[in-house]
């Protein structure tokens, strides 16, 4: 555990934390932990995530410029639908990707996970492409991803990491509640 770890995950659940509440704050916050987590990530040789880190500052800047346009009221996001075809296509493309990028890593890098962090990363981008467009599905994908990547941190010795994303599930399972509930509110003043 080292202060950087610290930093960027208490960065990260800050984050989390906003984006459960359709905050566009989430944005600037997330860029500060994921510029933090690149040294994190390359000091654990896990390479995925730190392309992955680079790749969420481009997310992060044009999911922020979406959500200011399609903000309510109050200053919150607003959920929009993910036709069932488009997750479907989605999910295959993050699939194909992440076997790509884990023969990539396994084959010219030192990885330590290659194939696994590979498609961790593959299906967060998938994730954060959801976030971005403002899908409730996302928190079904975090759910999903952040519990595995929980066992991947343990491994690597990475515990205030590992404990962040407990935390994120159980931030993850809010943000699916509070979101369904805003998409029924917002379906109901339709």
């Amino acid at each position: 555990m080292t202060f950087h770890e610290v930093a960027a995950a208490t960065l990260s659940a800050s984050a989390v934390w906003l984006t459960t509440r359709r905050s566009p704050w989430c944005f600037p916050v997330g860029l500060l932990s994921v510029s933090v987590y690149i040294w994190v990530y390359f000091g654990a040789r896990l390479y995925s995530e730190v392309l992955l880190q680079c790749i969420w500052v481009a997310m992060l800047v044009t999911g922020w410029l979406r959500w200011l346009r399609h903000l309510d009221g109050t200053g919150h996001v607003r959920v929009a639908a993910l036709a069932p075809r488009l997750a479907a296509i989605h999910l295959l493309a993050g699939i194909g990707g992440g076997l790509a990028l884990g023969y990539a890593m396994h084959r010219w890098t030192n990885a330590s996970l290659p194939w696994l962090d590979a498609m961790l990363t593959a299906l967060s981008l998938v994730g954060q492409l959801w976030q971005n467009r403002r899908h409730v599905a996302a928190w079904w994908m975090w759910i999903a991803v952040d519990v595995v990547y929980i066992g991947m941190f343990v491994n690597k010795h990475l515990f205030v990491t590992a404990l962040l994303y407990a935390g994120f599930v159980a931030l993850a399972v809010k943000g699916l509640r509070d979101w369904r509930q805003a998409a029924r509110r917002e379906a109901a003043q339709a």
